[in-house]
């Protein structure tokens, strides 16, 4: 088949969609991506300031569609020689950092470059909240994994495997444990969390507990979970991001059962990132994390970009 747009032979080639896993075989498409702003780590530099990277596509119905209103489309991320970061040639712009709010009437924010990555006008730089750990590549798979050791709730430990492959994804709204590991978190999180009412578990989860107390509804805290990673840091996910309310009187921990097969011991969903600062180096295969930015008083929703410099 010939592209007379791009002057080029162009062929079929088979992609799976990340959420439903079907193969379908589609023709590959290619286009221009601009970024009409830049940003010095501050605020967003005039607006006059360009960057144009060539992209490719196709015409394969969207998984999405229909879109929400205010969406045109979507963008891949992974480590796929097709997805966006494959185009940004420049090492220093080989870096996707990642904020996401924990209520859908804010805003996250999405950085490619460099840093420094200021909040809020308290000029907190997220680079310095970071830890870090190596991505770890998988044959099989476009995404980013780390390497997981242990589970650690209140001092006791869960050993995750030496085989286990743990998946950073945003796709799943909450975290997945295979069987074997997640009956171990449960056990360990009830007993840990036994002062606190149970109430009746909701799907999907398999532990809940009463936040309401004679008629009045009382937040509650729980001990923090604790991911050993493989270099020896600690991504800590305290009670913000463990605990998902689901009604007025009901709050649950948020890991799912992903199966006895899973192919992924651990998956690590959007809930455990909410207000994480997440920074994924691409030229140096390193992922850093925050944990919780509401222990810094600050959270992803704090970036203002309402402010132009002409600097």
């Amino acid at each position: 088949m010939y592209d007379e747009y791009n002057d080029c032979e162009v062929c079929p080639v088979n992609v799976i969609s990340p959420v439903t896993g079907e193969c379908s075989q589609v023709i590959p498409t290619f286009d221009q991506f601009m970024f009409t702003n830049s940003y010095s780590g501050s605020g967003i530099l005039s607006s006059d300031l360009y960057v144009t990277y060539p992209i490719t596509g196709s015409t394969a119905p969207s998984t999405f569609d229909p879109f929400p209103s205010n969406v045109l489309g979507v963008m891949a991320l992974s480590s796929s020689p097709y997805a966006l970061p494959a185009y940004l040639r420049n090492p220093i712009n080989r870096i996707i950092a990642l904020c996401l709010p924990s209520n859908i009437s804010t805003t996250g924010v999405l950085f490619l470059g460099n840093g420094p990555y200021y909040i809020d006008q308290s000029y907190v730089d997220a680079m310095g909240l970071l830890s870090y750990t190596m991505l770890v590549k998988h044959p099989k798979s476009f995404g980013y994994f780390i390497g997981v050791n242990a589970i650690v709730i209140k001092n006791k430990s869960i050993i995750v495997p030496n085989n286990a492959t743990t998946k950073i994804s945003i796709l799943d709204p909450y975290t997945k444990l295979r069987t074997d590991i997640y009956n171990d978190v449960v056990r360990r999180f009830s007993k840990v969390t036994k002062r606190i009412p149970p109430a009746k578990s909701v799907a999907p989860f398999g532990i809940c507990f009463n936040t309401t107390v004679n008629g009045t509804t009382v937040g509650i805290k729980v001990p923090d979970i604790d991911l050993v990673l493989q270099d020896g840091m600690k991504w800590t996910i305290s009670t913000a991001n463990s605990i998902k309310k689901v009604t007025e009187d009901v709050a649950c921990l948020a890991v799912v059962d992903g199966g006895p097969t899973s192919e992924h011991a651990i998956v690590i969903g959007t809930h455990q990132f909410e207000n994480n600062f997440l920074l994924f180096n691409l030229e140096n295969s390193t992922f850093g994390f925050s944990s919780s930015l509401l222990r810094n008083q600050t959270s992803c929703s704090n970036y203002d970009f309402s402010v132009v410099y002409n600097g």
